[in-house]
């Protein structure tokens, strides 16, 4: 119909479309929000969840008898997996204590105040539960640190990016530490022998089918949450901001992102730890310096693997560009008479 003066459809307002994106400065649902993340508490639960397990197995190694004056190194090598888990739970449970804060400023406030009482809450743990020592204090003040900088990380304005990576980082995770069962076979698969070259060639292969696989996981599930958050909000408010694809480029490589994270904030604020188990042994020192460099070396395939792996999910959903009427009548007037 027209929309000329006298119609009847000329005192009718504008509608919108069901799928466009919010206005500025226009109050919409919570679902559709950027600053909300669908699903935070559940996955905030299960990061604390996994934080207090990888605290629990790195204070039974440290403790253990079968440690003996190993414990230093010991807690070198746990220390990762620890920050690694309370940069995740730092930013979910920031996530979920903030999801129904609109202003960007406060919910900024909020997510750091969030990190700061989750790194707190780990530090004390680990003081009263762990031996009192150089170590002990080292394993605390990093994981509280890590926990405050994960809570910075989801007063980002996108939190549905910084769950999904969040979500993803778990996932991969979790996965390393069950790979670790398939560690023994697959370096017999891979040709180790009795030679030291061949072991260590093993070795190299099991370290990239690890961060493989890793990185295929952490992709996928970065995906699929992105994914789910955006049809539960299709279906709970009719419509949802839709992200493009440099959002789920930065979600897939989350994982990576996060890894190579904690390798900075292990090199700063456990550095004392880290000399202290160099220090005990020469073979120690080349234990330590090798342990690094795959700590890079798995961070930077995890990043790229998980990245090009949501990418590549997200374009296979992509359907062919949808030409309207209008257009290809447009180009047939255009086209020159025969």
């Amino acid at each position: 119909m027209s929309n000329q003066p006298g119609s009847s459809t000329a005192a009718e307002p504008d509608r919108p479309e069901a799928d466009a994106p919010p206005v500025a400065g226009q109050v919409g649902t919570a679902a559709s929000r950027p600053g909300y993340a669908p699903g935070a508490l559940p996955l905030a639960v299960l990061s604390l969840a996994w934080l207090a397990a990888m605290l629990w197995s790195t204070r039974e190694a440290i403790t253990s008898t079968a440690a003996g004056v190993t414990a230093i190194s010991l807690s070198a090598y746990a220390l990762p997996g620890v920050i690694t888990a309370a940069l995740v739970t730092g930013a979910t449970v920031a996530l979920a204590a903030t999801n129904r804060l609109d202003r960007a400023s406060l919910r900024f406030l909020a997510t750091v105040g969030a990190g700061l009482l989750v790194g707190l809450v780990t530090a004390v743990g680990i003081n009263l539960t762990y031996a009192d020592n150089a170590t002990t204090n080292t394993i605390a003040g990093t994981t509280a640190a890590a926990a405050i900088i994960g809570g910075a990380l989801a007063g980002a304005r996108q939190a549905r990016v910084v769950a999904g990576l969040a979500a993803a980082t778990l996932a991969a995770q979790i996965f390393v530490v069950l790979f670790s069962r398939a560690r023994d076979p697959l370096s017999d698969l891979y040709g180790a022998g009795e030679t030291q070259q061949s072991v260590l060639d093993a070795a190299t292969w099991v370290s990239r089918t690890e961060s493989l696989l890793a990185g295929l996981i952490a992709g996928l599930v970065a995906y699929l949450y992105l994914a789910w958050s955006r049809r539960r909000a299709e279906r709970r408010d009719g419509g949802a901001s839709s992200l493009r694809w440099p959002a789920y480029l930065v979600t897939g490589a989350g994982a990576g992102l996060l890894l190579l994270l904690t390798e900075v904030i292990i090199r700063i604020g456990g550095r004392g730890l880290l000399d202290l188990a160099a220090a005990l042994s020469e073979a120690d020192q080349v234990a330590q310096t090798a342990l690094g460099t795959s700590r890079v070396d798995n961070a930077i395939w995890v990043l790229f693997v998980g990245a090009l792996t949501t990418l590549i999910v997200f374009g296979r959903t992509l359907g062919p560009r949808a030409v309207d009427d209008e257009e290809e009548e447009e180009e047939e007037e255009d086209e020159p008479a025969a």
